[in-house]
């Protein structure tokens, strides 16, 4: 159901202002609703319900319950409640876009560790002889620069990082 909330905020800003009270006539079996303050008990409406129904105490109740300071409270508190929806609604969209971004992010950082673990580095492992003789320096040299080619192989497996050796 689709109210007008624009034309009911209308009326009940120019109806008689509540509260409202029900009155009973018991010789004619009629319901009047009337506001407190008004001395003259002139009646803001007059109600024998619909054929005299017997329902109609009950609907002149209600109709004194709702009257426009009800109206328009539950008017502002719908709009109220509007707003904060749209606050919500708003929060909630700028954390979709944030997760959506995160989602991106961690799928680009997901790729780029598949490709670092792909990869492979390569050293060459040469022998002390084959040091010296490609470097020309003294065994010690080569002794060493194979101890901490060993040492960084060593380093980089256990990194995570696959050594191709050559």
């Amino acid at each position: 159901m689709n109210i007008d909330k624009r034309a009911l905020r209308e009326v009940a800003e120019k109806a008689t202002k509540g509260p409202w009270k029900v009155f009973s006539d018991i010789d004619t079996k009629t319901f009047s609703i009337h506001t407190p303050r008004d001395k003259r008990c002139e009646n803001v409406i007059k109600w024998g319900g619909f054929d005299c129904q017997p329902n109609a105490e009950a609907n002149a109740e209600f109709i004194a319950a709702f009257n426009p300071k009800v109206a328009l409270a539950l008017l502002d508190e719908n709009i109220q409640l509007q707003r904060e929806k749209d606050a919500i609604e708003a929060v909630a969209l700028a954390l979709r876009d944030d997760m959506r971004q995160a989602r991106e992010k961690l799928e680009a950082a997901e790729r780029s560790i598949a490709e670092l673990e792909a990869r492979k580095v390569n050293l060459s492992k040469l022998s002390v002889g084959e040091v010296m003789h490609m470097s020309g320096f003294s065994r010690d040299y080569a002794e060493g620069w194979c101890a901490g080619n060993d040492n960084a192989i060593h380093e980089i497996r256990t990194a995570g990082i696959k050594v191709k050796e050559s």
